[in-house]
């Protein structure tokens, strides 16, 4: 696959971060990597702690054109410069996110392994759609988003698409031809050396 035609890269942060100790490791990815877009996806509810991290990587993803989308707080999109919002709940919440932030902010949808979600959430303004897992994480109910529901999409739907979930070397070649995105997270940052792990991501896509 020529490099202009590989899926592009998608980053989501692990769920738990010190930005002072997490900030160097992104940065080192991000100037290593290019990367279409950063995901902040903490797994605190806690508006403060989002609101310190999404500070700290906001400056560093943008010092480097790269957009900082957050996981479901809608509410802090503004409030804290973000360029948009990613939502775990299918279409319920876009149509709402898109009326709130505008026509300009960037807005995604994971929608699990429902085609019907999907359309749904363009339908209500969503700018990409996410399926996955791409394999069993042992997790939830076991529902995989299986390689002919990203081919499906990519042959009748125009919507980006972005795989996620339990990516590996041989799945992300396996649907490096049918997906816009992968969406890499903890199987990046669990590595000694994230920036590796992510190039050989890369190498996978052919």
């Amino acid at each position: 696959m020529a490099e202009d035609d590989r899926p592009q890269i998608y980053l989501i942060t692990p769920p738990e971060i010190d930005p002072e100790e997490f900030g160097p490791r992104l940065a080192a990815v991000l100037d290593a990597h290019p990367v279409a877009c950063l995901r902040l996806a903490l797994a605190t509810q806690d508006a403060d702690t989002v609101a310190r991290a999404a500070d700290a990587l906001r400056e560093i993803a943008h010092a480097r054109d790269v957009p900082l989308v957050v996981a479901e707080h809608l509410a802090l999109v503004e409030r804290l410069g973000l360029d948009g919002v990613h939502l775990d709940d299918g279409a319920r919440s876009v149509r709402r996110a898109r009326d709130l932030l505008g026509p300009e902010a960037i807005v995604g949808a994971y929608c699990h392994a429902s085609s019907h979600q999907g359309m749904s959430a363009g339908e209500a303004g969503a700018d990409y759609i996410c399926f996955g897992p791409v394999a069993d994480t042992g997790l939830g109910d076991g529902t995989v988003a299986e390689r002919e529901l990203f081919a499906w999409w990519s042959d009748v739907i125009e919507l980006p698409v972005v795989a996620e979930g339990a990516l590996d070397a041989a799945h992300v070649a396996q649907l490096a031809p049918v997906v816009d995105f992968f969406a890499v997270g903890e199987e990046i940052w669990r590595a000694a050396e994230p920036s590796e792990a992510l190039a050989a991501l890369i190498r996978a896509m052919g």
